[in-house]
């Protein structure tokens, strides 16, 4: 449904960014501008500046901690799920996010920091994750206009990280793509069904929209302006296309779904601009995004707390394991001695 070639050129050859001054060896900080130059792929046993693992590792772990975060929403309608069915594919999905936080915190594992660090700084809120994940789904429609809208804000978002400088974020990001775009079709699907339905069921799908429609614009992040990392996460190869043209995309890529579907899309000013070749669209409420990204949306603490509770009511899980990882080493070092 939406562009999943992740060959389509992105631009940055015609938007080149200078080069930033560097404290680094001048030898190694060379070699390292000149691979990112060619387009080729940075790994964990080469040399990186400690600014390009830096800002790696925050991009990596907050991308982690979204996943995790993420299942809580739609975890929470498992078990009122309308049908066997749906129950089944939620479950599947649910477990496909908690997967793609493992492949995230492996990668950044990569970069010299520990997980128990990464999951300490998410636990007591110095860590950010996605906004998107900070609001209530009141009924069943929601967790289809997740699949849909958010699923497919993420996919816009993640496909160009297929490409990213750091080679084990991209190989990662390759599987969760090819997952998330299965969850954004059954998010879709799903909505079909219920557009199908009685007018109840077709009011609670446009309910939802009009509630995900402005948040789902925001995980894009602030403006091109306003964003203080883009300019250089663009020059190290991270960042593949900007804050507003990922936006542009999903918009346009967007509109004809919503005429499919049946629905509409909550912005009286969102309409085709023929001279642009995209369409254009209303203002987004950045100080609700800001305020719920610093802690205080409708569910920050609800989602934090509950998310500290399974990690802390799995800690006898962790521990049997790490005790039965013990006992088989020191068998196997008795049977080599």
């Amino acid at each position: 449904m939406y562009t999943q070639s992740f060959t389509v050129g992105d631009g940055k050859q015609n938007k080149p960014v200078p080069l930033t001054a560097s404290t680094e060896d001048p030898l190694k900080q060379a070699a390292f501008d000149a691979k990112i130059d060619a387009d080729g792929r940075i790994e964990p046993q080469d040399w990186m500046p400690d600014a390009y693992r830096k800002t790696l590792v925050r991009q990596i772990s907050q991308h982690a901690h979204s996943e995790i975060v993420g299942m809580l929403p739609e975890g929470n309608w498992i078990s009122r799920a309308p049908s066997l069915k749906r129950k089944a594919i939620l479950i599947a999905k649910v477990q496909d996010e908690g997967g793609h936080g493992l492949y995230l915190y492996s990668a950044a594992e990569t970069l010299g920091v520990s997980r128990d660090k990464l999951l300490g700084d998410l636990h007591s809120g110095r860590a950010k994750y996605s906004s998107i994940f900070n609001y209530p789904t009141l009924n069943w429609a929601d967790v289809g206009v997740i699949g849909w809208l958010v699923d497919g804000a993420a996919i816009m978002n993640q496909i160009p990280l297929c490409r990213c400088s750091y080679g084990p974020y991209a190989r990662a990001m390759v599987r969760v793509c090819k997952e998330e775009s299965f969850h954004q079709r059954q998010g879709y699907e799903a909505l079909l069904v219920m557009m199908k339905g009685t007018a109840e069921q077709r009011a609670m799908v446009q309910d939802a929209v009009n509630r995900w429609w402005w948040k789902c614009l925001a995980m894009f992040g602030p403006p091109d302006a306003d964003s203080p990392n883009s300019v250089q996460g663009t020059r190290w190869g991270i960042k593949r296309i900007s804050n507003d043209d990922l936006r542009q995309k999903f918009i346009d890529a967007t509109v004809p779904q919503a005429q499919v579907l049946g629905v509409s899309l909550p912005d009286p000013d969102l309409k085709w601009n023929a001279q642009r070749g995209h369409h254009d669209y209303g203002r987004i409420d950045w100080d609700e995004f800001w305020n719920t990204v610093n802690g205080n949306g409708p569910c920050n603490k609800e989602r934090l707390a509950t998310r500290v509770k399974a990690h802390d009511d799995g800690q006898w899980v962790r521990e049997a394991a790490l005790a039965y990882a013990r006992k088989q080493q020191a068998r196997a070092t008795q049977e080599a001695a």
